[in-house]
């Protein structure tokens, strides 16, 4: 497991830089004349462009392995950072983060896929799963405050030089020491997983129903809104601070689930439908003006987060009776790229109109309406579901 140690911590290194971001590139974007509009169109040209990342890493990360795509992601996107030291023109801004869209579409594919053949138990792979949810916390804990408190110290120009150089150092160290891993799964399913009609045999594997990506769709939509709202309240640096604070809140909140370790006796399935509809309701509240202040609401949706991700990833696992891992989670990270893409534009187009959050509450709930007819698609041959009728 030495390159699980490794690897959990060249992902912590860079999702605390990339989190770090998160508070000040609103800020930022506005300082050099970008309206909000501008803003959403941004954020949703940076997830739409992971889209042919994603499509070449679900091919590439099985044929090629994963280390090579983790150097290049994290490499490209610390070069990307140093040109954005020197951004003067919204536009550039634009390209530049459309580039790094696509140059980080290939991390998370690549990184789940090596962290899932470490190990041929589905145990332990999906705790492999939550402590990569645990890592990316960790990470997200404090780097929104400290992206904010950097900039607010140091200007945003030396900010995203420091944060640039560092993604470049992670990449120079994971060429390094992570090893490449060519195991693959050969497992009979577990009975839980039989039981929901969720998994089959690897002789015996079924292609994975879309319907299942339609709630990362959903989740990374709300995110998005999310991302997108919250740097909106800083309109200085002390307020750019705050915002950083609240994106801190949202990471222990999932922290909190994710330290929870008597959840994982649930099935996955449970886990993935029970959370998102707890995220779905908190979107509600946040829309309705639920008389609870914004700090204890980002709680609940980190606590809900926190319960979703290393779910899906375990349900996704099952699914995929243990083939194909980069292509699984590619298609995974697409679909987070649709709706991370759908989201800050749908909220930069009709925040007038309708709260972003409400938005995000229809998305969830069409998804969790839709989610439990996965299952007539995957019913494993000879079960008694396949024998009636």
């Amino acid at each position: 497991m030495k390159t699980a140690l490794w690897l959990y911590l060249f992902l912590f290194v860079a999702f605390f830089d990339l989190h770090a971001q998160y508070p000040i590139l609103t800020p930022f974007a506005i300082s050099i004349g970008a309206a909000p509009s501008f803003i959403g169109l941004m954020m949703g040209m940076y997830s739409i462009t992971h889209l042919p990342g994603n499509v070449l890493a679900s091919y590439g990360v099985d044929r090629y392995g994963s280390r090579l795509f983790i150097v290049f992601s994290l490499l490209g996107a610390g070069v990307i950072l140093l040109f954005q030291a020197y951004v003067t023109d919204p536009w550039q801004l634009l390209l530049l983060r459309s580039v790094s869209g696509f140059v980080l579409a290939f991390l998370s594919p690549a990184c789940l896929s090596l962290l899932a053949r470490l190990t041929n138990d589905i145990t332990e792979q999906g705790k492999l799963m939550a402590g990569n949810g645990l890592v990316h916390t960790l990470a997200s804990v404090v780097s929104p405050a400290a992206g904010a408190y950097l900039v607010a110290k140091i200007g945003f120009s030396t900010a995203f030089t420091i944060l640039g150089w560092v993604l470049i150092g992670t990449a120079i160290c994971a060429l390094v020491f992570i090893k490449e891993i060519n195991g693959k799964l050969n497992r009979v399913p577990p009975p839980e997983a039989n039981s929901i009609g969720t998994a089959a045999s690897p002789a015996q594997s079924l292609p994975i129903p879309w319907l299942i990506y339609l709630l990362p769709v959903a989740f990374s939509c709300a995110q998005g809104i999310l991302s997108f709202e919250l740097p909106l309240l800083a309109k200085s640096h002390e307020a750019m601070m705050t915002t950083g604070l609240l994106f801190s809140v949202v990471s222990i909140g999932a922290l909190i689930t994710l330290s929870m370790l008597f959840l994982n006796r649930l099935s996955a399935f449970q886990r993935t439908l029970w959370g998102a509809l707890s995220l779905a309701l908190i979107y509600f509240g946040m829309a309705a003006d639920v008389p609870l202040p914004l700090a204890v609401m980002l709680l609940f949706v980190g606590m809900a987060k926190g319960v979703i991700l290393p779910a899906l990833s375990t349900l996704l696992i099952e699914l995929s009776g243990g083939t194909k891992y980069g292509r699984t989670f590619s298609v995974l990270s697409i679909a987070f790229s649709v709706g991370a893409f759908l989201g800050p534009m749908l909220a930069g187009q009709l925040r007038d109109q309708v709260s972003p959050y409400y938005i995000a509450f229809i998305a969830l709930m069409l998804a969790l309406a839709l989610l439990p007819f996965y299952k007539f698609r995957v019913i494993v041959p000879n079960t008694h579901f396949s024998k009636t009728g």
